[in-house]
C-alpha cells in the first residue's frame, strides 16, 4: 500500500444502511467524497433505456461499475486529506458473486491491484432506515445478502473490516473520523 492509497477510505454494505448519507455527511464535513458508481451507472441506463442495469444485464453493469470505481479512484489522488469512497473496486466481484456469476480474471486483478486503506468501514443491515426506490430494487433479505458478500471479498482481499454502529448519521460520522488517526498511522 502506498501513502497515497493509505488515505482512501472505502464504505461498503448492503444497500440501504446508510452508506450514501454518511458519505454526504463526510463531505458536508469537508473531506473529499467519491459517488456510488452503481447508481451512477443505474441512473444513466435507465435514462436512455440501456441494457446494462442489474435487472436486464448483470455483467455488462458490473463491467461499467468497475470502470466509474477505477476513474473515482484514479481521480482521488488530486484530494488532499482523506478520501472517502462510496463502495470501491472489490465490491464488483463482490456482487458478481452475490449474483452467482463468474468473477471475470480482470475484474479480481483490479480488486488486488486498485488499493484502499487497510480498514473499510463496513455498514450492517439496518431494517429501521432500510427502504427501495426506482434505482434500489432489493429487498432486505438481498441487503443482507450483499453486506456477507462484500464482507467476504474485503476479507478475502486481506482489508480489516471496521462495524459502522447503528446509530444516527452524526454518530456515525463522528465514529469514522475517529479512526482516521489510527488508519493512517498518525
Amino acid at each position: 500500500m502506498s501513502a497515497q492509497t493509505d488515505r482512501f477510505f472505502v464504505l461498503t454494505g448492503g444497500p440501504g444502511s446508510g452508506k450514501s448519507t454518511l458519505i454526504a455527511a463526510l463531505e458536508r464535513a469537508g473531506h473529499a467524497c467519491m459517488p456510488e458508481a452503481g447508481r451512477a451507472v443505474i441512473q444513466d441506463q435507465m435514462r436512455i433505456d440501456g441494457p446494462a442495469l442489474p435487472w436486464r444485464d448483470p455483467a455488462a453493469f458490473a463491467e461499467l461499475m468497475l470502470g466509474l470505481d477505477m476513474r473515482s479512484h484514479a481521480m482521488a489522488g488530486a484530494a488532499p486529506g482523506p478520501v472517502f469512497f462510496d463502495r470501491g473496486v472489490p465490491d464488483v466481484p463482490g456482487y458478481l458473486a452475490l449474483t452467482g456469476l463468474p468473477v471475470p480474471g480482470h475484474m479480481q486483478r483490479a480488486a488486488e491491484t486498485v488499493r484502499y486503506n487497510r480498514l473499510v468501514f463496513i455498514a450492517p443491515p439496518w431494517p429501521a432506515i432500510f427502504g427501495q426506490d426506482a434505482e434500489r430494487r432489493q429487498d432486505f433479505d438481498e441487503a443482507v445478502r450483499t453486506h456477507a458478500a462484500m464482507a467476504a471479498i474485503y476479507g478475502e482481499l486481506g482489508y480489516e473490516l471496521v462495524e459502522l454502529p447503528l446509530a444516527p448519521v452524526e454518530a456515525r460520522l463522528a465514529f469514522v473520523r475517529a479512526h482516521l488517526p489510527f488508519a493512517c498511522g498518525t
